[in-house]
């Protein structure tokens, strides 16, 4: 036999043998493993928060709109509205501090029988955060029957204003509701995130049907 036969790579080697990867190419392999799995949790993280922002955004702007229409077809169809003006006549304009606005809903005048309907701004545990409350009162002969009812009826509320124009009377001749709100935080830490979704503001002006 031959020294080239001897010296052959080929010798010695059993059919279907294959050589293993080097540290450095498993290496390599794990970096593009490692960058390509960054990358996917970076636009899967990016997704979350953009539909995060998006439902909470949707979400609030229904409820907004919701408490919002209530308010209105409220106002409207009221009547003996407070706080008014000292002298209407002077100072037609009024913007009430901290925002209110009161309001009859029901009266019987056999009876003395009145239902007097208060939506306020109350503060809340949050700084610059405000909620926006309903608070239901029954009277006899103006002697309040039994306790008030009151529930927040929208919350996250960063400003509102109550602008009443009254005529003599005082009769309210409309009042202008101007709402601004931020959307729902979810804190929920799976899916936190630093995107924030823009305050929501909305404005309307109502008048009573009732201006007698």
């Amino acid at each position: 036999m031959s020294d080239h036969a001897r010296l052959s790579p080929a010798a010695g080697r059993t059919p279907g043998s294959r050589r293993g990867f080097s540290v450095a190419e498993l290496l390599i392999a794990l970096m593009i493993s490692s960058m390509l799995l960054t990358a996917t949790l970076g636009a899967l993280d990016g997704s979350f928060k953009a539909y995060k922002a998006t439902t909470e955004s949707a979400s609030s702007h229904v409820i907004a709109r919701m408490v919002m229409h209530r308010m209105t077809t409220m106002i409207r169809t009221g009547e003996d509205f407070g706080p008014y003006p000292i002298n209407p006549i002077l100072d037609p304009v009024l913007t009430p501090d901290p925002p209110e606005i009161e309001f009859v809903v029901d009266k019987d005048e056999a009876s003395g029988f009145e239902r007097v309907i208060r939506i306020e701004r109350r503060d809340t545990t949050e700084e610059d955060v405000y909620a926006l409350w309903y608070v239901q009162t029954d009277l006899i002969d103006g002697v309040q029957q039994g306790e008030a009812e009151s529930y927040p009826l929208l919350t996250n509320v960063q400003n509102v204003t109550f602008t009443l124009h009254y005529d003599v009377g005082p009769r309210l001749q409309h009042a202008t509701i101007d709402l601004t709100i931020r959307p729902d935080d979810l804190n929920d830490a799976a899916i936190a995130a630093n995107l924030e979704s823009a305050s929501m503001r909305l404005v309307t002006t109502v008048s009573p049907r009732r201006t007698d």
